[in-house]
């Protein structure tokens, strides 16, 4: 948060240390002469270091100084990039056609940038086989190794098995395009969340 304060005809202390408009130090002078030269100006005196003994102030044109300062947050959060989590849902028998598909999601996720969670689902009697999931999660990672990595080791959470893909950070993100096959989209779910304000989370089946 900003703590540049306009003081111009508020007269806090007996005296300043005075920095012109182009940074240069002027030096420590007396409240009055700084706002005559404020005045002469046309500028602001500016209040920069308050707690600084003698507070530190600045000539300068605050109003500019001001929409110049909103202009860079407005920039910052504009390139400010978003954590997304793309989630992959498998069985623990998966046949090979569906293996392949579901992995071609997970390589398409992890070239955007995004992060993947991958959920291995388990019905019935193969709750009591957790190998397979453990093998098909690990067989996973291993398949796409060269664009990401393992950020949270398969665990059981319940009927569900679960581990999270990273790409890596050295991977250049592919621009997004819109999939002509919809079987590549079965099972992918979107979570984002905003890395400002409190985290918000959209999830949407496709």
């Amino acid at each position: 948060m900003s703590t540049e304060t306009r003081i111009n005809d508020r007269i806090r202390v007996p005296e300043v240390r005075l920095v012109g408009p182009n940074g240069e130090q002027v030096g420590i002078v007396r409240i009055e002469d700084a706002l005559r030269l404020a005045q002469e100006a046309d500028l602001d005196l500016v209040e920069v270091a308050p707690t600084a003994r003698p507070p530190v102030c600045k000539l300068m044109d605050f109003g500019k100084f001001k929409y110049e300062s909103a202009q860079k947050a407005r920039e910052s959060r504009r390139n400010q990039v978003l954590t997304v989590i793309k989630e992959q849902k498998l069985r623990p028998k998966i046949d090979s056609h569906d293996y392949e598909t579901k992995k071609r999601n997970v390589v398409r996720f992890l070239e955007h940038g995004n992060k993947v969670k991958v959920t291995i689902m388990f019905r019935g009697r193969e709750q009591s086989r957790p190998e397979l999931g453990f093998r098909l999660l690990k067989r996973l990672a291993e398949d796409v190794q060269d664009l990401g990595f393992v950020e949270s080791s398969a665990k059981q959470d319940g009927r569900n098995m679960i581990m999270v893909l990273a790409p890596h950070k050295n991977l250049k993100p592919k621009p997004k395009s819109t999939s002509a096959n919809p079987d590549d989209e079965a099972g992918a779910e979107v979570a984002v969340e905003l890395p400002i304000e409190a985290p918000a989370d959209n999830v949407a089946q496709d």
